[in-house]
């Protein structure tokens, strides 16, 4: 709990992966990947419950081992590609939100994330009066040096509308993704908007290094040396 406010946080994970099947128990150093999600919200000082959303057997019995709460297994129609995290969130506050005020949405593919992080993005939610705040992380890229490819012709168009690109990275102003990892939700807000992001969003920006997502055989492989060469 926060400010009086009573927090639920919500693990997503089903078992179909394309890019790295199984992915949510792989063994990322010595636990499966979820259950490093886990064990950040349950470290965290504020959350009250943390749930799993998952239509897989295994998954869920993996999460129940760590101590997350699996109150229900997600219907087949949100467990293909087409479901989205909306709807899946969505589902999850029908089942349990009664009695929480604010919803965490924590991708299991953000490992490195922690319960510090979680717990300074809540703060920053309640200090800011947000109705929501999300995780990111300062971008590699800036837009200035992005194009649209035209199709038609392989002309590049560019992704910003200054006339004059900038040539050196110190010209360019800092751009920020969302990085997957955090992101937090007035419940009520949640179920009135359908949306995480919009133009009230609150941004919590965090070290590029927590901010690993995977999704890719590549991207698990550069996890396990980020874990091996770091104090994490």
């Amino acid at each position: 709990m926060i400010n009086g406010k009573r927090v639920l946080a919500i693990i997503p994970a089903r078992g179909g992966s394309k890019g790295l099947p199984r992915k949510n128990i792989l063994p990322l150093g010595d636990m499966p990947l979820i259950a490093w999600s886990i064990k950040a919200a349950k470290d965290s000082n504020y959350v009250d419950r943390v749930i799993l959303s998952s239509d897989d057997d295994e998954i869920s019995s993996v999460a129940a081992s760590y101590g997350c709460d699996v109150p229900f297994k997600r219907p087949d129609l949100l467990a293909d590609d087409k479901a989205t995290s909306v709807d899946v969130v969505s589902h999850a506050i029908e089942n349990c939100g009664d009695n929480y005020d604010i919803v965490i949405l924590l991708q299991p593919t953000s490992p490195f994330r922690t319960s510090e992080n979680i717990d300074s993005a809540l703060e920053k939610f309640i200090s800011s009066s947000a109705k929501s705040v999300v995780s990111v992380t300062e971008s590699d890229k800036s837009p200035e040096w992005m194009y649209w490819l035209n199709e038609s012709d392989s002309c590049l168009d560019p992704i910003t509308p200054k006339l004059e690109q900038a040539t050196r990275r110190q010209d360019t102003k800092a751009a920020y993704v969302l990085n997957g990892a955090i992101y937090i939700m007035d419940k009520k807000h949640f179920l009135e908007t359908h949306a995480f992001v919009d133009l009230s969003t609150v941004a919590y920006v965090m070290d590029s290094k927590l901010s690993i997502d995977i999704d890719t055989k590549f991207d698990f492989e550069i996890a396990k040396l980020v874990l091996q060469n770091e104090n994490l």
